[in-house]
């Protein structure tokens, strides 16, 4: 696997080590801020950019009680800043999929209309983001051609299991 190392601006100002593939998928470890940070727990979550689907995928470390051990699916822009910068911007729309059974909740749709309502964010990209959303659920969480689905069709996806194996990035 081809990576290039690259820095990510996090939505919480911070610029984060990670690397990208040729399928310009991004792995970053973005440090947890101390007042999220759960004791006892690591102080990083590595989150994993997919591009060209619109999202970025974290499993949270600061996850607890019935989310433990569950993941969290932001809408996003991956933007080229500079050389080997990238900018990840949220879309407002979340998933969550909780770690047992095979549920997801789709967060923030008085987000998403709020920021188009006050002019945050346009109509196509709105309509980008739910798109996006749908294609999403499609592809990795839902399977309508099996009559009683037994697992994800692809969920975490697979194209993220090497990037996922990583040692932390520097």
């Amino acid at each position: 696997m081809l990576l290039e190392d690259v820095r990510v601006h996090h939505r919480t100002g911070q610029w984060c080590s990670g690397v990208r593939t040729r399928d310009n998928i991004v792995a970053y470890d973005m440090e947890i801020l101390p007042p999220w940070q759960v004791p006892g727990r690591p102080t990083t979550d590595r989150c994993f950019v997919i591009a060209d689907e619109g999202i970025q995928i974290t499993r949270p470390v600061t996850f607890v009680g019935a989310l433990e051990g569950g993941w969290y699916i932001d809408l996003v822009e991956l933007e080229e800043v500079g050389p080997q910068r990238l900018a990840v911007h949220d879309l407002y729309l979340d998933i969550i999929v909780p770690p047992v059974g095979r549920r997801y909740e789709v967060l923030d749709l008085d987000e998403l209309a709020e920021a188009l309502q006050d002019g945050v964010i346009d109509a196509a990209t709105t309509i980008k983001v739910l798109r996006n959303a749908q294609n999403f659920i499609d592809k990795h969480l839902r399977n309508l051609s099996q009559d009683a689905p037994s697992s994800w069709p692809d969920f975490p996806p697979a194209a993220l299991v090497d990037l996922a194996e990583l040692p932390p990035f520097d």
